[in-house]
């Protein structure tokens, strides 16, 4: 068990390394001058070169790797170039709106989807059935920022059941924090729901064939159980391994949905970072993005320790 771990663990730092790299320099070779954006049109040659002097930017690309990657290890992911603060403290104020939304997102999404999977795989080839098969191709066809604009124009304008963009912050109380929520969820889960629902249906129809199902029902326990204590446990690892991967996905879709619904957290910041090419900031986020997703995937791989017992050995 410490051997596997181990091996997973090594397996994060060249992946850290590697994105790392990729990141800065797909920023610094992307079109779009930072210092023609801070001096403005009225800036003249040498008001440029001042400034990309002032930030470092006529270092040539190695040395502005090592500097960089050096203040990273130490924690310190350097300043923004417009707003003037760390990039660190400017994470730390986005975080809670993006861990709110996509930890509900992922809440909501596998409590629909797992039922709706298991139910389809149980009653293979009826009606429910072919719902969620239809629903899932639908539901992760269809464009993020389309559910949203169709949510907002029907749960907010028409039915005002919920406010239309905004967030509230979880101190000002849970009531107002999760009603703002609902909405921008919502959009993201219905992408989710029809993938997962799609994946347990799968991996609970094939179970379903199995010999110990058989035997199962053969020993007279009851088609609930069968499911819930069989079918599904011994599906979980496929389930299980989406659910990670979905992971990033889920940070593209962060992006998109807080520039619909205007909510202030890492996606916002990250639109802002790029159409501002503010360096510092896109590098940050992009790489705080990868660590997450990183963890992801590693507590999905300890998971499988325990989900099934012969990785153990």
């Amino acid at each position: 068990m410490l051997s596997f771990l181990g091996k997973r663990l090594l397996a994060t730092l060249p992946v850290i390394l590697v994105v790392a790299i990729a990141v800065f320099m797909i920023v610094r070779l992307t079109p779009g001058d930072p210092a023609a954006i801070i001096g403005g049109n009225s800036a003249t040659n040498e008001d440029l070169d001042r400034i990309r002097a002032q930030l470092g930017l006529t270092q040539p690309l190695w040395t502005q790797f090592a500097t960089w990657a050096g203040h990273v290890l130490q924690g310190d992911l350097g300043f923004s170039f417009f707003l003037n603060k760390p990039v660190v403290a400017l994470i730390g104020q986005r975080i809670e709106p993006t861990l709110s939304l996509a930890i509900g997102t992922l809440v909501l999404a596998v409590a629909i989807a797992l039922p709706l999977g298991t139910l389809a795989a149980w009653r293979m080839g009826g009606w429910l059935d072919k719902a969620v098969m239809a629903f899932s191709v639908a539901g992760f066809s269809v464009p993020v920022f389309v559910i949203g604009y169709v949510l907002i124009y029907l749960l907010a304008m028409k039915l005002q059941w919920f406010p239309v963009q905004g967030y509230r912050r979880i101190g000002e109380g849970v009531g107002p924090w999760a009603r703002q929520l609902v909405l921008p969820c919502l959009t993201l889960a219905v992408t989710y729901v029809a993938l997962l629902a799609r994946v347990t249906r799968a991996a609970v129809s094939e179970a379903l064939t199995e010999d110990y199902i058989r035997t199962a029902r053969a020993k007279g326990i009851g088609e609930r159980a069968v499911l819930s204590h069989h079918a599904l446990r011994n599906a979980a690892v496929p389930v299980v391994t989406v659910i990670g991967v979905s992971a990033a996905l889920l940070l593209g879709g962060v992006v998109v949905t807080e520039t619909v619904y205007a909510i202030p957290g890492l996606g916002q910041l990250t639109v802002d970072a790029v159409l501002n090419r503010d360096f510092p900031v896109l590098q940050g986020v992009v790489l705080f993005f990868a660590l997450i997703y990183v963890g992801v995937n590693l507590l999905v791989d300890v998971s499988y320790l325990f989900l099934d017992p012969r990785i153990r050995y």
